[in-house]
């Protein structure tokens, strides 16, 4: 996986960053019956940000973001936003608008139509409906099908407008709620450049819902792991990868081997391997990337800790091979190693201990 370094919107001022927290979530709890969906959840995000919302199917992720719209209330705890009270509010008083997974376009109204429709709702002077709405439709290079209707429309297409709906009441934060989901690969990948770029030059914070990890890594400058309601994690996509805090999150976002074994004295032991490791003793759990295991050679850093395994199992995926070898006591791990055709029988690998990153096992 290629992991994009991202950082905070440029267009940020200081002024902003020194009133601190933009978008601040603070002890929110929500259930729906006798089933806890979030669980005394706090998190703050900044002005200008993209911050994805990461998690499988019932982690909370949506009912986030319909507390967030005001479509939904929370049992407990407040949301605030430039230091305003914003749960208190009805959704039409939030500066808040939300791009949803189905697009929701009006099928019998052109595309200047249903850009424009949120803005004769709120009775918006007649003389400034037009310049916004083509500044919207601009904004995601939909001028030029300002007349059609949505079903002459790709589903790139809608989503662009479904966008500019959003976009035309100038929101001060901007909700998508996998709103990428049902385009095919291709164009998915196309629109996550788009999208990325849209949110640079509108300034705004952008706050994505997704269940997909490579299209998080893709987008965000912080990425935040929700599990049954609270959060697991929350970092850039760089430091989410490379550093998990948890089992959970070394297994979420993309692939790994956990290695379980003991520290003492300085030393972590995980069956026949052994290697200097700072840190307390005790049981230990590591996380070790399978790209951080490779083939030795005589180049390779002395330091590096060595096995003799066995490939078991090897797949070819253009310019990497997914390997799985099973070391001498029985041990699997998955390897990706650079593409060089066949490789069978006992190997010598090699990693660095750097490369195994501690990690909390956690419930579940």
């Amino acid at each position: 996986m290629t992991v994009p370094h991202t950082t905070a919107a440029s267009n940020v001022s200081g002024d902003e960053r020194a009133l601190g927290p933009f978008l601040s979530i603070r002890n929110v709890a929500k259930r729906f019956g006798e089933t806890p969906v979030l669980r005394d959840f706090t998190l703050n995000i900044a002005a200008g940000e993209f911050l994805t919302i990461l998690g499988e199917s019932g982690s909370g992720k949506t009912t986030l973001l319909r507390l967030l719209a005001g479509f939904t209330q929370p049992d407990r705890g407040e949301i605030w936003m430039s230091g305003q009270r914003l749960d208190t509010r009805p959704p039409n008083q939030r500066e808040v608008n939300t791009v949803f997974q189905n697009y929701a376009l009006f099928p019998h109204l052109s595309v200047f139509e249903n850009v424009a429709y949120g803005l004769r709702a709120k009775r918006v002077a007649k003389d400034e409906i037009g310049p916004r709405v083509e500044k919207a439709l601009a904004q995601v290079r939909m001028n030029d099908f300002a007349r059609r209707h949505p079903a002459q429309l790709s589903g790139g297409q809608q989503q662009r407008v479904a966008l500019a709906r959003a976009l035309v009441n100038q929101p001060r934060v901007l909700l998508l709620d996998e709103p990428l989901s049902a385009l095919d690969a291709n164009l998915r990948r196309e629109m996550q450049r788009e999208l990325k770029t849209l949110q640079r030059e509108v300034g705004i914070a952008f706050v994505f819902v997704t269940h997909d990890q490579e299209e998080a890594m893709a987008l965000s400058d912080r990425v935040a792991l929700l599990r049954a309601g609270e959060l697991e994690q929350v970092d850039s996509p760089r430091e989410i990868y490379s550093r998990p805090r948890t089992s959970y999150v070394a297994r979420f976002i993309g692939q790994t081997n956990l290695l379980r074994g003991r520290v003492e004295e300085g030393i972590a032991r995980c069956g026949s391997l052994e290697w200097f490791c700072a840190g307390p003793a005790g049981e230990a759990v590591f996380s070790l990337r399978p790209e951080n295991i490779r083939v030795a050679n005589s180049e390779n850093d002395p330091a590096a800790v060595k096995l003799t395994a066995v490939v078991r199992h090897h797949a070819f995926e253009g310019a990497s091979d997914l390997l799985e070898i099973e070391c001498a006591d029985g041990l699997i791990l998955s390897a990706r190693v650079p593409s060089q055709g066949s490789l069978a029988g006992a190997r010598l690998f090699e990693f660095l201990p750097q490369h195994a990153i501690r990690v909390t096992e956690g419930v579940g």
